[in-house]
Protein backbone atom coordinates (compact mmCIF):
# COMPACT_ATOMS: atom_id res chain seq x y z
CA UNK A 1 0.00 0.00 0.00
CA UNK A 2 2.89 2.35 0.86
CA UNK A 3 4.48 1.68 -2.48
CA UNK A 4 1.26 2.60 -4.29
CA UNK A 5 1.01 5.87 -2.40
CA UNK A 6 4.62 6.57 -3.11
CA UNK A 7 4.09 5.71 -6.75
CA UNK A 8 1.03 8.00 -6.87
CA UNK A 9 2.96 10.90 -5.31
CA UNK A 10 5.85 10.50 -7.69
CA UNK A 11 3.83 9.97 -10.90
CA UNK A 12 0.50 11.66 -10.35
CA UNK A 13 1.38 14.54 -12.71
CA UNK A 14 2.15 12.04 -15.45
CA UNK A 15 -1.07 10.15 -14.67
CA UNK A 16 -3.14 13.38 -14.89
CA UNK A 17 -1.47 14.33 -18.16
CA UNK A 18 -1.97 10.87 -19.62
CA UNK A 19 -5.63 10.80 -18.51
CA UNK A 20 -6.12 14.26 -19.94
CA UNK A 21 -4.62 13.25 -23.24
CA UNK A 22 -6.69 10.08 -23.39
CA UNK A 23 -9.86 11.94 -22.38
CA UNK A 24 -9.19 14.72 -24.87
CA UNK A 25 -8.52 12.21 -27.59
CA UNK A 26 -11.77 10.41 -26.86
CA UNK A 27 -13.64 13.72 -26.84
CA UNK A 28 -12.07 14.73 -30.17
CA UNK A 29 -12.96 11.34 -31.62
CA UNK A 30 -16.59 11.72 -30.55
CA UNK A 31 -16.66 15.30 -31.88
CA UNK A 32 -15.20 14.15 -35.21
CA UNK A 33 -17.68 11.30 -35.37
CA UNK A 34 -20.58 13.69 -34.70
CA UNK A 35 -19.33 16.09 -37.34
CA UNK A 36 -19.10 13.24 -39.83
CA UNK A 37 -22.67 12.21 -39.03
CA UNK A 38 -23.88 15.80 -39.53
CA UNK A 39 -21.94 16.05 -42.80
CA UNK A 40 -23.47 12.75 -43.98
CA UNK A 41 -26.97 13.97 -43.10
CA UNK A 42 -26.37 17.27 -44.88
CA UNK A 43 -25.05 15.44 -47.95
CA UNK A 44 -28.08 13.14 -47.97
CA UNK A 45 -30.39 16.16 -47.63
CA UNK A 46 -28.65 17.92 -50.53
CA UNK A 47 -28.95 14.79 -52.66
CA UNK A 48 -32.64 14.53 -51.76
CA UNK A 49 -33.22 18.21 -52.56
CA UNK A 50 -31.41 17.86 -55.88
CA UNK A 51 -33.47 14.78 -56.73
CA UNK A 52 -36.73 16.61 -55.90
CA UNK A 53 -35.64 19.61 -57.98
CA UNK A 54 -34.76 17.35 -60.90
CA UNK A 55 -38.10 15.56 -60.63
CA UNK A 56 -39.98 18.86 -60.46
CA UNK A 57 -38.05 20.24 -63.45
CA UNK A 58 -38.83 17.11 -65.48
CA UNK A 59 -42.47 17.29 -64.45
CA UNK A 60 -42.61 21.02 -65.22
CA UNK A 61 -41.25 20.42 -68.73
CA UNK A 62 -43.73 17.59 -69.24
CA UNK A 63 -46.59 19.88 -68.16
CA UNK A 64 -45.55 22.48 -70.75
CA UNK A 65 -45.47 19.79 -73.46
CA UNK A 66 -48.98 18.66 -72.53
CA UNK A 67 -50.22 22.25 -72.84
CA UNK A 68 -48.61 22.75 -76.24
CA UNK A 69 -49.40 19.33 -77.70
CA UNK A 70 -52.90 18.60 -76.40
CA UNK A 71 -54.84 21.30 -74.58
CA UNK A 72 -53.84 24.32 -76.68
CA UNK A 73 -54.44 22.82 -80.17
CA UNK A 74 -57.94 21.68 -79.16
CA UNK A 75 -58.85 25.06 -77.65
CA UNK A 76 -57.51 27.05 -80.61
CA UNK A 77 -59.32 24.88 -83.15
CA UNK A 78 -62.63 25.33 -81.34
CA UNK A 79 -62.02 29.06 -80.92
CA UNK A 80 -61.08 29.57 -84.59
CA UNK A 81 -64.31 27.86 -85.64
CA UNK A 82 -66.36 30.22 -83.50
CA UNK A 83 -64.54 33.33 -84.76
CA UNK A 84 -64.86 32.22 -88.38
CA UNK A 85 -68.62 31.76 -87.95
CA UNK A 86 -69.23 35.03 -86.13
CA UNK A 87 -66.86 37.12 -88.25
CA UNK A 88 -67.51 35.74 -91.72
CA UNK A 89 -66.33 38.47 -94.07
CA UNK A 90 -66.97 36.55 -97.30
CA UNK A 91 -70.41 38.15 -97.96
CA UNK A 92 -68.82 41.62 -97.85
CA UNK A 93 -65.88 40.70 -100.06
CA UNK A 94 -68.16 38.93 -102.56
CA UNK A 95 -70.42 42.00 -102.83
CA UNK A 96 -67.40 44.21 -103.44
CA UNK A 97 -66.05 41.81 -106.07
CA UNK A 98 -69.40 41.76 -107.86
CA UNK A 99 -69.54 45.56 -107.69
CA UNK A 100 -66.09 45.70 -109.27
CA UNK A 101 -67.01 43.26 -112.03
CA UNK A 102 -70.46 44.80 -112.54
CA UNK A 103 -70.12 48.51 -111.68
CA UNK A 104 -73.83 49.24 -112.17
CA UNK A 105 -74.87 46.91 -109.33
CA UNK A 106 -73.51 49.20 -106.59
CA UNK A 107 -73.74 52.94 -106.19
CA UNK A 108 -70.72 54.93 -104.99
CA UNK A 109 -72.24 55.41 -101.55
CA UNK A 110 -73.03 51.68 -101.25
CA UNK A 111 -69.52 50.75 -102.34
CA UNK A 112 -68.02 53.19 -99.83
CA UNK A 113 -70.24 51.84 -97.07
CA UNK A 114 -69.18 48.27 -97.83
CA UNK A 115 -65.53 49.27 -97.81
CA UNK A 116 -65.96 51.06 -94.49
CA UNK A 117 -67.62 48.00 -92.95
CA UNK A 118 -64.89 45.76 -94.35
CA UNK A 119 -62.22 48.10 -92.95
CA UNK A 120 -63.72 47.92 -89.45
CA UNK A 121 -64.45 44.18 -89.53
CA UNK A 122 -61.07 43.20 -91.02
CA UNK A 123 -59.23 44.96 -88.19
CA UNK A 124 -61.76 43.56 -85.72
CA UNK A 125 -61.17 39.98 -86.86
CA UNK A 126 -57.41 40.42 -86.88
CA UNK A 127 -57.27 41.93 -83.38
CA UNK A 128 -59.79 39.40 -81.98
CA UNK A 129 -57.70 36.55 -83.41
CA UNK A 130 -54.45 38.03 -82.10
CA UNK A 131 -55.81 38.80 -78.63
CA UNK A 132 -57.63 35.51 -78.12
CA UNK A 133 -54.77 33.29 -79.27
CA UNK A 134 -52.32 35.21 -77.07
CA UNK A 135 -54.34 35.26 -73.86
CA UNK A 136 -55.69 31.75 -74.41
CA UNK A 137 -52.17 30.33 -74.74
CA UNK A 138 -51.18 32.10 -71.52
CA UNK A 139 -54.36 31.06 -69.71
CA UNK A 140 -53.88 27.40 -70.60
CA UNK A 141 -50.34 27.51 -69.26
CA UNK A 142 -51.64 28.99 -66.02
CA UNK A 143 -54.15 26.14 -65.82
CA UNK A 144 -51.76 23.28 -66.54
CA UNK A 145 -49.05 24.67 -64.26
CA UNK A 146 -51.45 25.02 -61.35
CA UNK A 147 -52.92 21.57 -61.99
CA UNK A 148 -49.49 20.06 -62.62
CA UNK A 149 -48.16 21.39 -59.32
CA UNK A 150 -51.18 20.01 -57.42
CA UNK A 151 -50.83 16.62 -59.08
CA UNK A 152 -47.12 16.52 -58.28
CA UNK A 153 -47.91 17.24 -54.62
CA UNK A 154 -50.66 14.60 -54.68
CA UNK A 155 -48.13 12.11 -56.03
CA UNK A 156 -45.78 12.94 -53.16
CA UNK A 157 -48.66 12.39 -50.74
CA UNK A 158 -49.45 9.07 -52.38
CA UNK A 159 -45.85 7.96 -51.92
CA UNK A 160 -46.19 8.65 -48.21
CA UNK A 161 -44.01 11.74 -47.92
CA UNK A 162 -43.89 12.94 -44.33
CA UNK A 163 -44.25 16.53 -45.57
CA UNK A 164 -47.93 16.07 -46.40
CA UNK A 165 -50.86 14.92 -44.24
CA UNK A 166 -52.30 11.51 -45.05
CA UNK A 167 -55.91 12.74 -44.86
CA UNK A 168 -55.39 15.56 -47.44
CA UNK A 169 -57.91 15.69 -50.30
CA UNK A 170 -56.57 14.63 -53.68
CA UNK A 171 -57.76 15.92 -57.05
CA UNK A 172 -59.98 13.30 -58.67
CA UNK A 173 -60.25 12.73 -62.41
CA UNK A 174 -63.66 14.42 -62.67
CA UNK A 175 -62.30 17.66 -61.17
CA UNK A 176 -59.29 17.49 -63.50
CA UNK A 177 -61.46 17.06 -66.58
CA UNK A 178 -63.90 19.77 -65.54
CA UNK A 179 -61.04 22.16 -64.82
CA UNK A 180 -59.32 21.59 -68.18
CA UNK A 181 -62.66 21.70 -70.03
CA UNK A 182 -63.27 25.19 -68.67
CA UNK A 183 -60.68 26.45 -71.16
CA UNK A 184 -63.52 26.49 -73.73
CA UNK A 185 -65.38 29.13 -71.70
CA UNK A 186 -63.95 31.83 -74.00
CA UNK A 187 -65.14 30.13 -77.18
CA UNK A 188 -68.54 29.10 -75.81
CA UNK A 189 -69.63 32.02 -73.67
CA UNK A 190 -67.39 35.05 -74.28
CA UNK A 191 -66.25 35.26 -77.88
CA UNK A 192 -69.31 37.27 -78.97
CA UNK A 193 -68.66 39.88 -76.24
CA UNK A 194 -64.97 40.00 -77.18
CA UNK A 195 -65.88 40.62 -80.82
CA UNK A 196 -68.36 43.32 -79.87
CA UNK A 197 -65.88 45.15 -77.64
CA UNK A 198 -63.01 44.87 -80.11
CA UNK A 199 -65.28 46.16 -82.88
CA UNK A 200 -66.14 49.18 -80.72
CA UNK A 201 -62.41 49.77 -80.19
CA UNK A 202 -61.79 49.45 -83.96
CA UNK A 203 -64.52 52.02 -84.72
CA UNK A 204 -62.97 54.45 -82.23
CA UNK A 205 -59.39 54.05 -83.48
CA UNK A 206 -60.18 53.93 -87.22
CA UNK A 207 -62.75 56.73 -87.33
CA UNK A 208 -60.19 59.15 -88.75
CA UNK A 209 -58.54 56.67 -91.13
CA UNK A 210 -59.41 56.99 -94.81
CA UNK A 211 -59.02 54.24 -97.40
CA UNK A 212 -56.48 56.36 -99.29
CA UNK A 213 -54.31 56.89 -96.18
CA UNK A 214 -50.89 55.27 -96.34
CA UNK A 215 -50.13 52.53 -93.82
CA UNK A 216 -46.60 51.40 -93.11
CA UNK A 217 -45.23 49.08 -90.44
CA UNK A 218 -45.11 51.86 -87.83
CA UNK A 219 -48.68 53.03 -88.47
CA UNK A 220 -50.02 49.47 -88.48
CA UNK A 221 -48.21 48.70 -85.23
CA UNK A 222 -49.56 51.85 -83.55
CA UNK A 223 -53.10 51.22 -84.81
CA UNK A 224 -53.26 47.65 -83.51
CA UNK A 225 -51.73 48.63 -80.16
CA UNK A 226 -54.26 51.45 -79.78
CA UNK A 227 -57.13 49.02 -80.39
CA UNK A 228 -55.76 46.60 -77.79
CA UNK A 229 -55.31 49.39 -75.25
CA UNK A 230 -58.87 50.63 -75.78
CA UNK A 231 -60.25 47.09 -75.60
CA UNK A 232 -58.26 46.12 -72.48
CA UNK A 233 -59.30 49.32 -70.74
CA UNK A 234 -63.05 48.95 -71.33
CA UNK A 235 -65.42 48.74 -68.34
CA UNK A 236 -62.74 47.96 -65.75
CA UNK A 237 -59.11 46.97 -65.55
CA UNK A 238 -60.04 43.29 -65.10
CA UNK A 239 -63.08 43.00 -67.36
CA UNK A 240 -61.08 40.96 -69.85
CA UNK A 241 -60.42 38.29 -67.18
CA UNK A 242 -64.14 37.49 -67.21
CA UNK A 243 -63.84 36.68 -70.92
CA UNK A 244 -61.42 33.87 -70.05
CA UNK A 245 -63.14 32.31 -67.08
CA UNK A 246 -66.49 32.63 -65.28
CA UNK A 247 -66.76 35.28 -62.58
CA UNK A 248 -69.36 33.13 -60.81
CA UNK A 249 -68.15 29.54 -60.49
CA UNK A 250 -71.50 28.35 -59.08
CA UNK A 251 -73.38 29.68 -62.11
CA UNK A 252 -70.86 28.03 -64.43
CA UNK A 253 -71.27 24.71 -62.61
CA UNK A 254 -75.04 24.96 -63.00
CA UNK A 255 -74.64 25.68 -66.72
CA UNK A 256 -72.45 22.60 -67.16
CA UNK A 257 -74.15 20.38 -64.56
CA UNK A 258 -75.50 17.98 -67.20
CA UNK A 259 -71.95 16.74 -67.75
CA UNK A 260 -71.29 16.26 -64.04
CA UNK A 261 -74.50 14.84 -62.60
CA UNK A 262 -72.72 12.90 -59.86
CA UNK A 263 -71.58 16.01 -58.03
CA UNK A 264 -73.73 18.55 -56.24
CA UNK A 265 -73.18 22.05 -57.58
CA UNK A 266 -73.48 23.39 -54.03
CA UNK A 267 -70.46 21.38 -52.84
CA UNK A 268 -67.09 23.10 -52.70
CA UNK A 269 -64.85 20.80 -54.69
CA UNK A 270 -61.24 20.73 -55.82
CA UNK A 271 -62.54 22.19 -59.09
CA UNK A 272 -63.72 25.29 -57.20
CA UNK A 273 -60.35 25.58 -55.48
CA UNK A 274 -58.46 25.23 -58.75
CA UNK A 275 -60.64 27.87 -60.41
CA UNK A 276 -60.24 30.23 -57.46
CA UNK A 277 -56.47 29.82 -57.57
CA UNK A 278 -56.49 30.46 -61.33
CA UNK A 279 -58.55 33.63 -60.94
CA UNK A 280 -56.18 34.88 -58.25
CA UNK A 281 -53.27 34.48 -60.68
CA UNK A 282 -55.14 36.20 -63.53
CA UNK A 283 -56.07 39.12 -61.27
CA UNK A 284 -52.46 39.68 -60.18
CA UNK A 285 -50.36 42.61 -61.35
CA UNK A 286 -47.62 40.17 -62.37
CA UNK A 287 -49.92 38.33 -64.74
CA UNK A 288 -51.23 41.59 -66.19
CA UNK A 289 -47.62 42.52 -66.92
CA UNK A 290 -47.03 39.16 -68.63
CA UNK A 291 -50.14 39.70 -70.79
CA UNK A 292 -48.99 43.18 -71.82
CA UNK A 293 -45.49 41.97 -72.71
CA UNK A 294 -46.97 39.05 -74.67
CA UNK A 295 -49.40 41.23 -76.61
CA UNK A 296 -46.58 43.57 -77.64
CA UNK A 297 -44.56 40.59 -78.87
CA UNK A 298 -47.64 39.28 -80.70
CA UNK A 299 -48.18 42.63 -82.45
CA UNK A 300 -44.50 42.71 -83.44
CA UNK A 301 -44.85 39.22 -84.97
CA UNK A 302 -48.07 40.25 -86.73
CA UNK A 303 -46.51 43.36 -88.28
CA UNK A 304 -43.45 41.38 -89.38
CA UNK A 305 -45.64 38.74 -91.02
CA UNK A 306 -47.77 41.41 -92.72
CA UNK A 307 -44.60 42.97 -94.07
CA UNK A 308 -43.48 39.61 -95.46
CA UNK A 309 -46.90 38.99 -97.03
CA UNK A 310 -46.81 42.43 -98.67
CA UNK A 311 -43.49 41.69 -100.33
CA UNK A 312 -41.81 44.55 -98.47
CA UNK A 313 -44.16 47.23 -99.77
CA UNK A 314 -45.56 47.82 -96.27
CA UNK A 315 -42.21 49.28 -95.20
CA UNK A 316 -42.61 52.27 -97.49
CA UNK A 317 -46.37 52.32 -97.03
CA UNK A 318 -49.49 51.21 -98.91
CA UNK A 319 -53.02 52.63 -99.08
CA UNK A 320 -55.39 51.28 -96.44
CA UNK A 321 -57.65 50.03 -99.25
CA UNK A 322 -54.88 47.64 -100.33
CA UNK A 323 -53.96 46.64 -96.79
CA UNK A 324 -57.49 45.62 -95.80
CA UNK A 325 -57.72 42.60 -98.18
CA UNK A 326 -54.33 41.38 -96.91
CA UNK A 327 -55.59 41.55 -93.34
CA UNK A 328 -58.68 39.56 -94.33
CA UNK A 329 -56.46 36.85 -95.82
CA UNK A 330 -54.04 36.81 -92.87
CA UNK A 331 -56.50 36.59 -89.99
CA UNK A 332 -57.16 32.82 -90.18
CA UNK A 333 -53.40 32.11 -89.97
CA UNK A 334 -53.26 33.83 -86.59
CA UNK A 335 -55.24 30.88 -85.24
CA UNK A 336 -53.00 28.18 -86.69
CA UNK A 337 -51.99 25.20 -84.59
CA UNK A 338 -49.21 25.99 -82.08
CA UNK A 339 -46.36 24.41 -84.07
CA UNK A 340 -47.13 26.70 -87.03
CA UNK A 341 -48.32 29.73 -85.11
CA UNK A 342 -45.91 32.68 -85.14
CA UNK A 343 -47.82 34.46 -82.39
CA UNK A 344 -47.54 31.53 -79.99
CA UNK A 345 -43.90 30.98 -80.90
CA UNK A 346 -43.12 34.65 -80.22
CA UNK A 347 -44.87 34.60 -76.84
CA UNK A 348 -43.28 31.30 -75.85
CA UNK A 349 -39.75 32.69 -76.35
CA UNK A 350 -40.17 35.70 -74.01
CA UNK A 351 -37.83 35.27 -70.99
CA UNK A 352 -40.18 37.12 -68.62
CA UNK A 353 -43.02 34.78 -69.57
CA UNK A 354 -40.92 31.67 -68.99
CA UNK A 355 -39.78 32.97 -65.61
CA UNK A 356 -43.37 33.74 -64.59
CA UNK A 357 -44.53 30.19 -65.29
CA UNK A 358 -41.49 28.63 -63.65
CA UNK A 359 -42.26 30.54 -60.45
CA UNK A 360 -45.95 29.78 -60.77
CA UNK A 361 -45.30 26.04 -60.98
CA UNK A 362 -42.98 26.24 -57.98
CA UNK A 363 -45.71 28.17 -56.12
CA UNK A 364 -43.32 31.04 -55.43
CA UNK A 365 -43.92 34.79 -55.50
CA UNK A 366 -43.75 36.16 -59.05
CA UNK A 367 -42.99 39.70 -57.89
Amino acid sequence: MLSLRDLWRRHRRKIFVTAGILGGGYFLYKLYDAQQRVADLERQQRQHDELVKAQMQAHFEEVQKIADATTLPHAIHYLSTQIAEQLDLSPLTEKLMRGKEQPNTLSSSERLELWDRLKILSFTKMVVSLWTVTVLSLYIRVQVNILGRHLYIDTARGLGSSDYPEDADLIDRNDQQQFLASVDFLAIYSVHAVISNVQAAAVEVLKGKQLRDLFNTVVLHETVMQMLEVFMGMDSSHQWVNFLMPADITFYKLATASNHDNASVSDVTKFDQLMAETRAVLMSAEYRNVVEISLKAAVDALVDETGVQSGGSLTSGMPLAKLVPRLVQMSPSLLNEPSKNRIIQAVRSIPEVELFFTLLYANMSTS
